[in-house]
C-alpha cells in the first residue's frame, strides 16, 4: 500500500545524482502517497512522491520541518527535490513493537515541546477541514449505519484552534532510538486542539490504558504551554478514536479495523 508510482534505482539515481544511491526498497505503509527507502554507503533517506495535488501543503511542510529541527525537535527535513520526488532524512531508530512507559514519556515530552513551539501559530487550514467529514459520514451512513450512529456527532464537532498540531502521531509515524523519539509525516497537519493531538497519540500507542494516560499527562503537563486535565483528555481520546474510525471505514471501505478504536 506504500507504492502507487513505481520507480527504478536507475531512475532515482538520475533524479538525485549527487547522492550515489545504491539501494531502493519499497515500503508497505501509508495509504495516500508513494514511499521508498533509499540508501548509499553511509546514509539512508526517505523517497516520497505525493499522489495528491497539495503543492502548497508540501512547501509549508518543508518550512515547518526546518523550523522544528532548529527548535531541536527530532523530525526529518527535506534534503532534495527533483520534479515530483522528494528526498527526506531518515531518522535513526525503529518503530516500537511493544509499548513501554518510556515510549509514553518520550511522546508526552515531544508533544509538549512541539505545542510550545507552535502555540498560536497561524496556518493555512484547520486540521479537520481537508477531510470532508460530511462526505465521509454520508458513505458510512449508506454502508455501515450502526457505526454511523456513533460517529455522526463529528459533523457538528468544532475543534479548538490553539496552534499547529500533528494530528496523526500513531506508532507508524514515529521511531525510537533508545528513549529518543523521532516523529515524521507532518504533511496533513494543521491548526487545532493540543488535547486532541495528545489524544491521538494515546489512542495509537496505548489503546487508552489508564496507567499510560496518567503517565503521559505527567510528562506532558510538566513541560506544556497549556496543561491538560484528565477529564478533558479522556473526552478528547473518545473524539480522536471516533475520528480515526471514520477515516478507516472510508479508506478501507470496510469496518474490519474499526472495533479496536470504538472501545474508548
Amino acid at each position: 500500500m506504500g507504492i502507487k508510482t513505481k520507480i527504478t534505482l536507475n531512475e532515482v539515481d538520475q533524479l538525485f545524482p549527487n547522492f550515489n544511491l545504491s539501494i531502493l526498497a519499497p515500503t508497505s505503509s501509508g495509504v495516500m502517497d508513494t514511499t521508498y527507502i533509499v540508501s548509499n554507503e553511509s546514509h539512508s533517506y526517505i523517497l516520497k512522491k505525493y499522489e495528491r495535488d497539495i503543492s502548497q501543503k508540501i512547501q509549508n511542510d518543508k518550512k515547518l520541518l526546518s523550523e522544528l529541527k532548529s527548535a531541536s525537535l527530532n523530525v526529518p527535513t527535506c534534503v532534495a527535490q527533483s520534479g515530483e520526488w522528494f528526498l527526506y532524512e531518515k531518522l535513526q531508530g525503529s518503530q516500537p513493537r511493544t509499548v513501554y512507559g518510556y515510549h509514553i514519556v518520550a511522546l508526552g515530552r515531544f508533544l509538549a515541546k512541539l505545542h510550545k513551539h507552535t502555540y498560536k501559530k497561524s496556518c493555512s487550514a484547520k486540521f479537520m477541514e481537508s477531510y470532508e467529514i460530511p462526505k465521509l459520514l454520508n458513505y458510512t451512513k449508506k454502508n455501515f449505519y450502526t457505526y454511523y450512529k456513533k460517529l455522526q456527532f463529528l459533523e457538528s464537532f468544532e475543534m479548538k484552534n490553539e496552534g499547529f498540531i500533528h494530528g496523526d502521531i500513531f506508532k507508524d509515524n514515529t521511531v525510537f532510538d533508545g528513549q529518543k523519539i523521532g516523529v515524521f509525516d507532518f504533511i496533513d497537519s494543521g491548526c487545532g486542539s493540543f488535547s486532541f493531538d495528545c489524544a491521538v497519540g494515546l489512542v495509537g500507542f496505548s489503546k487508552g490504558n489508564e496507567y499510560y494516560v496518567n503517565l503521559f499527562l505527567r510528562a506532558y503537563n510538566q513541560h506544556a504551554v497549556k496543561k491538560i486535565s484528565k477529564k478533558e483528555f479522556l473526552t478528547q481520546i473518545k473524539i480522536a478514536s471516533r475520528f480515526y474510525a471514520l477515516l478507516r471505514i472510508n479508506h478501507h471501505k470496510n469496518s474490519a479495523n474499526v472495533k479496536e478504536l470504538m472501545i474508548f
